[in-house]
């Protein structure tokens, strides 16, 4: 859904890079942060469709950062996607027990992500569990 807001948060400077420009090419409005005070503070002034959320980041880790955002009423509805290299058995189930609503592994597929963030941007919040 070209246009559609989509907030990545990615401590590493390639990861955050290449899905930037992968979204940026399709049509998103990207914005990006590198740890958790730099998403909310992008959270205080922009609304997203989607927050694509590594799950190690440096302070506040990308599980405690998508609670508060599933928290916080006005962000409750806002879909989190986990895009981690966390991919062993039961990494999984932890980041959907956050409060993720779906889950990416690193490294990136540049047409699955795609194919994701297109399905869960259109579901929008009524489209999600």
């Amino acid at each position: 859904m070209a246009g559609a807001k989509v907030l990545i948060v990615d401590d590493h400077p390639v990861n955050l890079k290449l899905a930037r420009i992968v979204l940026a090419t399709a049509g998103y409005d990207v914005a990006t942060a590198v740890d958790a005070e730099s998403a909310l503070a992008v959270l205080g002034t922009w609304s997203p469709a989607l927050i694509l959320m590594d799950l190690q980041l440096p302070g506040v880790d990308g599980y405690e950062l998508t609670r508060r955002i599933k928290a916080d009423p006005a962000r409750a509805g806002t879909a989190v996607v986990a895009l981690t290299a966390y991919a062993m058995k039961g990494d999984e189930e932890r980041a959907r027990a956050a409060g993720c609503d779906g889950y990416i592994t690193k490294p990136v597929d540049a047409a699955r992500l795609l194919e994701q963030v297109a399905a869960f941007v259109a579901a929008g919040p009524a489209g999600r569990s």
